[in-house]
């Protein structure tokens, strides 16, 4: 949407005159296409995340040729299936109400291939993934609304994780999380590090290796898979190594971690953000001249790795 576009209110009435068009995208498997928009100050939702679209122009002979419009400007795009999905209602900073029509599409291309001439990137998120991203509410109502009628869609935001307890022939047990960290070293013996998203609810603005948390998987099913999705590299098992292990708690009270680093002996293709809500950019860093603000735990085990250790706890006494 253009720096005009206003923020949805659907309970005020429309005013008749002026309306904008904004599109839907999603890919049919579940997720959508949302745009990064500048960091300018002064425009509606500077640096959040929205829908592509904007206001409809004389030239216009109708609202879907406004949103055909307006995609082949901002991203040349041509997504001949958009069909009307709904109209929201607006309000402008000058008061006025203005409606907008809704139109949904699929497209299943590269979004990084796309040229695009607003806002900072567009990329695909899961429903699920918005909670954590800088968006208005009203768009994040209206992702699941849509996703609502596509049950591919439609994924229910998992609470935030607490230590869970087993049952033991003492009392009860707190079961331990397992995390996943890549270590990599180029042939400067630099290390791959990457740049946390502001808005991460761990660590935000910071930096901290590539990492993740084991669902059903084992943990270098999970390590290969973390790399495809945050980086784009591509990591067979048989070259991986375990280098170094953290025994963490972070606070009082919070799930104890076992944190797994695992050194990739070779690997194909170059770091790049894939989930840009989760990291905004890779870097490569000399253990001696390591960034700042930096995971604490992170740091512990790059130097635990260089002194040749294998073990490490932090946040136990």
């Amino acid at each position: 949407m253009n720096e005009q576009t206003p923020q949805l209110e659907p309970t005020l009435p429309p005013q008749p005159g002026r309306a904008n068009a904004s599109a839907l995208i999603h890919d049919g498997a579940g997720a959508y296409l949302l745009h990064l928009r500048d960091e300018i100050p002064g425009i509606w939702e500077p640096g959040s995340w929205s829908l592509l679209g904007g206001g409809r122009e004389p030239g216009d002979p109708s609202l879907e040729e406004t949103v055909r419009r307006e995609l082949r400007e901002e991203a040349g795009l041509d997504i001949p299936g958009l069909v009307p999905f709904t109209v929201e209602e607006a309000r402008t900073s000058d008061g006025t109400v203005v409606p907008i029509q809704i139109f949904a599409g699929q497209w299943t291309g590269d979004p990084a291939s796309l040229p695009l001439t607003e806002g900072v990137m567009l990329h695909w998120f899961r429903p699920d993934v918005m909670p954590r991203l800088r968006m208005a509410p009203s768009t994040l109502d209206l992702v699941r609304r849509h996703a609502a009628t596509n049950p591919t869609a439609h994924r229910t935001p998992r609470p935030c994780p607490r230590p869970a307890r087993v049952a033991t022939a003492g009392g009860s047990a707190v079961l331990n999380g397992v995390g996943v960290h890549l270590y990599l070293e180029n042939a400067d013996g630099k290390v791959l590090l990457g740049l946390r998203h502001p808005d991460s609810a761990y660590a935000g603005s910071t930096w901290h290796f590539l990492a993740g948390r084991c669902e059903q998987e084992s943990a270098l099913a999970c390590l290969v898979r973390e790399a495809w999705e945050e980086a784009g590299l591509m990591i067979e098992p048989g070259d991986v190594e375990l280098n170094h292990v953290i025994h963490l708690l972070d606070a009082p009270g919070g799930q104890p971690m076992m944190q797994m680093i695992f050194r990739a002996r070779q690997w194909s293709g170059t770091p790049e953000v894939r989930e840009p809500d989760k990291c905004t950019g890779w870097g490569w860093w000399h253990p001696d001249e390591l960034p700042a603000p930096m995971v604490a735990y992170t740091r512990a085990a790059i130097h635990g790795i260089r002194a040749g250790r294998l073990y490490t706890e932090r946040g136990w006494s």
